[in-house]
């Protein structure tokens, strides 16, 4: 029986997207674009490190590749880029981009400073384009389930919120000396402070109180190095919050969060990587996972997939994605997070109390 030849449905031409920075996390966006996302391609890699961006771009059948990041700016084949680059280059990067008439998903943190994100966003405003910050918690299942339960009532009026990160590790850091002054408030807990204010929606953070010192690595403390946090957050509906840190959890990473309210209760998070349990002679046991991309590979991919869906929508005209309750963190979301991290720097130095409010210029 011969093949009975049909015309291909004709759907919409798949946003290209453009990677500017192929390192760990970069190079996950990149394969979840190239074989993740529907209706998605990836069209160009740029990395000063131009090895590692034709390595990758091998693996992933990317047909361009460059060293500068303008390039792919220039591109007109090119719909929206990921910038995934050091932070230090977030917010130039971002003010290029929406100049350029691109639509922009870019990593945490989404600047250094609120004066530079100001800017940054300003010209997202004025170019029109689709931004996105890297909050990829509220894209995983459990985090979206309590968020879902938050938003039809279940937990009440929020009264004690909670969030943690612990990192995986063995008792000591790699190169420990090399990490940035304030990454664990700058790049690690500013997740967390991204998850309660989503949780304690239409409230407004509005004073932090920040310890934190180097317990893994306490040969760094002089140097300023910090491994471990506790930040106690007052937000305007009364609520408080407690968000921590560590860089090195031995059992493997580790990320929940809480609200309780005047009604209940809900969680999110596990530390075990799946609910299977073993019960044996030795005990109980349970594996646990080790990479962020293990725990949250799917809310990576989901997240793009929300990012793809909401420029398709901008460039073609059609509808932008919907939810039951408020997801996409977009330029607002960036600042307040950021906003918070910066006042737990400035709590750390001075030792006090800092009012949220007056970091973020409000």
């Amino acid at each position: 029986m011969a093949y009975i030849t049909q015309d291909p449905t004709p759907g919409p031409a798949p946003v290209r997207i453009g990677l500017i920075g192929s390192g760990w996390m970069g190079a996950f966006h990149a394969e979840s674009i190239a074989r993740r996302v529907p209706g998605a391609s990836l069209a160009a890699i740029a990395d000063p490190t131009v090895q590692s961006a034709q390595t990758l771009a091998g693996k992933l059948d990317a047909a361009k590749v460059t060293a500068s990041a303008d390039d792919i700016l220039a591109d007109p084949e090119i719909d929206a880029v990921i910038i995934a680059s050091p932070a230090r280059f977030h917010a130039s990067l971002i003010a290029q981009a929406a100049a350029a008439g691109k639509h922009v998903f870019c990593e945490k943190p989404a600047a250094q400073g609120l004066e530079e994100l100001g800017a940054a966003l300003t010209a997202v405003e004025q170019a029109g384009v689709h931004f996105q910050v890297g909050f990829n918690r509220r894209y995983a299942e459990d985090f979206q389930a309590a968020k879902r339960d938050l938003a039809a009532g279940v937990a009440g009026t929020p009264q004690l919120l909670r969030s943690l990160t612990r990192d995986p590790g063995t008792g000591s850091i790699p190169n420990a000396a090399r990490v940035p002054a304030w990454t664990i408030f700058l790049e690690t807990l500013i997740h967390d402070f991204d998850t309660l204010n989503w949780f304690n929606e239409g409230a407004e953070p509005v004073e932090v109180y920040a310890v934190a010192d180097a317990l893994v690595e306490p040969s760094l403390r002089e140097q300023g190095f910090l491994d471990t946090a506790v930040v106690t957050i007052r937000y305007s509906n009364g609520a408080i919050a407690v968000a921590e840190a560590n860089f090195s959890a031995l059992y493997g990473y580790d990320v929940r969060g809480e609200v309780f309210g005047s009604k209940g209760m809900v969680q999110a998070g596990r530390s075990t990587e799946t609910a299977a349990l073993r019960y044996t002679a030795e005990g109980l046991a349970a594996d646990t996972p080790r990479l962020n991309v293990e725990l949250f590979s799917q809310a990576y991919t989901d997240e793009l997939a929300d990012f793809a869906a909401a420029v398709r929508a901008k460039r073609d005209g059609g509808p932008s994605p919907s939810s039951a309750f408020t997801l996409t963190p977009v330029g607002a979301d960036a600042r307040r997070a950021l906003a918070v991290a910066l006042a737990c720097i400035e709590s750390v130095k001075s030792g006090a109390p800092v009012a949220v409010a007056e970091r973020a210029g409000v």
